[in-house]
């Protein structure tokens, strides 16, 4: 009688495990890649979406807010959503110059996972790329 062997032999498993890390260690940094790029996307249209909030503001007032809190609490709102003092798509939001005449406004990734560059945006909606 012929004994019938089922299953696979430890080389082919070998084999099979070997395909498979290859195929991850291309695979997973180009995931991450894409994670980051698209943070990144994010940040810059958060900071476009802020500059354009600041500019409808300075048109119905002739001047910037004091404050980034006034941008939210505006009856009706210039902003839905406050994205300063919280991490926002992975990055953090701040406006180090916010004064009646000018505004810079500053996205930095919270972690270097997140995205590898910072943006800023400044009065009449320059971006910039840091």
């Amino acid at each position: 009688m012929m004994k019938s062997n089922k299953g696979f032999s430890l080389v082919e498993v070998l084999i099979v495990a070997a395909i498979i890390s290859l195929l991850a260690s291309i695979a997973i940094p180009n995931i991450i890649r894409a994670r980051i790029e698209s943070n990144e996307a994010a940040a810059q249209a958060t900071l476009k979406t802020i500059s354009t909030a600041l500019e409808n503001y300075y048109t119905t007032n002739n001047q910037y807010p004091a404050s980034t809190a006034v941008l939210t609490s505006s009856v009706p709102p210039y902003l839905n959503e406050n994205f300063f003092g919280s991490t926002y798509n992975g990055f953090n939001f701040s406006a180090p110059t916010l004064t009646i005449a000018t505004y810079e406004i500053l996205a930095e990734p919270s972690s270097s996972a997140m995205g590898t560059r910072s943006f800023t945006i400044s009065t009449g909606g320059v971006l910039n790329v840091n």
